[in-house]
């Protein structure tokens, strides 16, 4: 284990360093890659957008409506806005003059919200400025992300429903979706919504109704996250631009400014290779590690950032644990270490304890037993919930699921109708995936639990024995203030 020392309240240290060294690609981490002939990656983080999805308010072209033109009548002479659309011979939607010298190729999720900025901000100007030029041809491709945002995949299905009637009707399809994403990105079933909107941008309801009861986009919207993931993309939005002439690509990873994109757009048009990427500023620590911790006075038991915690304030250490509750390391943790913990660290307070969640993908109940432990939290049970969850850990990680996460909460003589109403809205997992977004790019197994203090800090990875972890945090305390090592 490897142990790094800041010197200032912001340094970069702390997460650059102890990611690069400790950690492989991190849960949800971007990778950018500068291709010419054979693709060679470079690991870099995504750049930071707020998590909430962007207003109603929409730039340029995406207040269009596009009318359908008589079916008779080819995609290739169909225009959205004065610009032609179509559908590339793989069948993804295409806006700009198909023989532009340079294709974009957007993979995008609906209910992102970086995907949502980047629409906002930079989008409008793209199309302005290089694709109406018929300079640029942009190539969208479905990109969702069901882990993170469960309904996305219908928006997905909606907007290509809509394109089997025209060309045009998919780029209003498409803009309506992100322009309005904060109205479905709440909705356990967006379903009528979409169909709503479909209406309001000119398509037969009627068949659209029929394509999307038949299910026929669906494999059209798998097949997007098959390409992505081939080309090794893991965020949204993910870019690659393309010179057909002679080959050469290159991917832009995340929501940059158009500053980025010109820049990218330009040198590729010249016949040139993008610019190198321009080297970040220091990174300051996250809000979840520094001024979050913080308790926040409205919620007694948790941090402004909305976490859990246990332990005072005034500790020396504070110890954020990345957990997922159907991992059997972290029940293993949880129920063999933390007991010692607790008593030999918390209670006598050397130690503040603060919990995140970090739902892996292997585990198909974890995220709905993650939402369990936020919605006891509401009636001040987290931790009970917490070490219940992790004891009973086998009893609950079936597909009934839901009932089972109910008998717990009656056990802890939580109120249940509000307690099941709690976890089958979004309330719950709105804090669930802010962790997740937190852990991007530094935390990537759980359990995981990161060491911070005023001058120095660390990241330590999997479960020990009581003994182990106990004596490991002792020695950390007391080696603060030198530059050691710790194995």
């Amino acid at each position: 284990m490897n142990r790094i020392r800041r010197t200032g309240r912001h340094s970069a240290v702390l997460f650059l360093l102890v990611t690069a060294i400790i950690l492989a690609a991190g849960f949800l981490s971007a990778t950018v890659s500068t291709v010419s002939g054979e693709p060679a990656a470079q690991a870099r983080t995504t750049p930071t957008a707020a998590r909430t999805p962007a207003a109603t308010p929409t730039p340029g072209r995406a207040q269009s409506t596009a009318t359908p033109a008589p079916t008779s009548q080819s995609s290739a002479a169909a225009e959205f806005d004065g610009i032609p659309v179509g559908f590339t011979e793989e069948g993804w939607p295409y806006i700009g003059d198909p023989e532009a010298p340079v294709t974009l190729h957007e993979y995008s999720d609906y209910l992102c919200p970086f995907c949502g900025r980047h629409f906002q901000t930079t989008y409008p100007l793209l199309l302005d400025e290089y694709v109406a030029t018929g300079q640029v041809r942009l190539v969208f491709h479905d990109f969702p992300i069901p882990s993170l945002h469960p309904t996305a995949p219908i928006g997905h299905q909606a907007a290509l429903c809509v394109a089997e009637q025209w060309p045009a009707l998919f780029w209003a399809m498409h803009d309506a979706l992100f322009a309005r994403q904060s109205e479905w990105n709440q909705l356990g079933d967006p379903t009528a919504f979409v169909g709503a909107l479909a209406e309001e941008i000119g398509a037969d309801a009627d068949v659209y109704a029929d394509c999307m009861t038949a299910g026929r986009t669906g494999d059209m919207v798998d097949a997007g996250m098959a390409d992505g993931d081939a080309l090794g993309f893991n965020a949204t939005p993910s870019f690659r631009l393309e010179r057909p002439a002679d080959g050469y690509t290159y991917d832009i990873i995340g929501a940059y400014p158009i500053e980025r994109f010109r820049e990218v757009i330009d040198a590729v048009l010249a016949g040139e290779e993008a610019p190198a990427e321009p080297t970040p500023e220091p990174p300051t620590l996250p809000y979840w590690a520094d001024e979050g911790l913080a308790p926040d006075p409205e919620r007694p038991g948790f941090t402004l950032a909305g976490d859990p915690y246990k332990g005072s304030e005034d500790a020396a250490l504070t110890i954020v644990e990345f957990s997922d509750f159907q991992c059997p390391a972290c029940a293993t943790h949880a129920l063999e270490v933390q007991p010692a913990v607790d008593t030999e660290l918390i209670d006598t307070g050397q130690v503040r304890w603060v919990f995140k969640n970090l739902p892996l993908r292997a585990h198909a109940q974890a995220f709905a037993a993650a939402t369990a432990a936020e919605c006891a939290g509401d009636q001040g049970m987290f931790w009970p919930m917490h070490d219940l969850l992790f004891d009973r850990q086998d009893e609950w990680s079936t597909d009934d699921v839901d009932t089972q996460l109910a008998i717990l909460a009656a056990e802890l003589d939580l109120d249940v109708e509000p307690f099941t109403a709690c976890t089958a809205s979004r309330k719950a997992l709105e804090r669930v995936l802010p962790d997740l977004y937190d852990a991007e790019g530094i935390v990537s197994n759980t359990p995981t639990f990161v060491f911070l203090d005023g001058n120095s800090g660390a990241i330590y990875q999997g479960a020990r024995d009581a003994d182990t972890f106990v004596g490991l945090v002792e020695r950390f305390i007391d080696t603060l203030d030198s530059q050691e090592t710790l194995p």
